[in-house]
């Protein structure tokens, strides 16, 4: 019996001169309120699809930009050079995995967040999906 094939998303940027490769399901999809992921996203909230670095492959070119995040780690973004989009990143807290901008990949049937993550910041009028539980921080 043959297995079904790893699925294979693609998230670019604005401009489609970076593009982030990823093969097979993420491991984990996260929605975070906290006030890094809103300033990086200039949204009231960022979802995050984490994937191991070996299901990842980046063409294009990009600038790195390295923050705190709201626990006090490091987080180091990955941009477009050309249209400033922040397509992906890696966190201290999380070695060996690259994160990516969910709304990249532009796939309405993206799996659903696993977890929603410092809502305590959330904006009282945005509310949570069905089902999605929650953590107050991510220490």
């Amino acid at each position: 019996m043959e297995g079904k094939p790893m699925p294979t998303r693609t998230a670019t940027c604005a401009c489609g001169q970076l593009r982030v490769i990823c093969e097979g399901e993420p491991p984990r999809v996260v929605l975070c309120d906290c006030t890094q992921c809103q300033k990086r996203t200039g949204s009231v909230y960022g979802v995050s699809a984490y994937f191991e670095r070996g299901q990842v492959r980046t063409e294009g070119a990009y600038k790195r930009f390295r923050r705190s995040s709201d626990a006090g780690r490091y987080m180091e973004t990955a941009f477009c050079q050309e249209c400033g989009s922040t397509v992906f990143w890696e966190l201290e807290m999380a070695p060996g995995r690259i994160g990516v901008a969910a709304g990249a990949f532009a796939d309405p049937d993206f799996p659903a967040p696993h977890v929603a993550v410092w809502t305590e910041n959330k904006y009282r009028w945005v509310p949570l999906p069905d089902g999605v539980p929650t953590r107050p921080k991510q220490t």
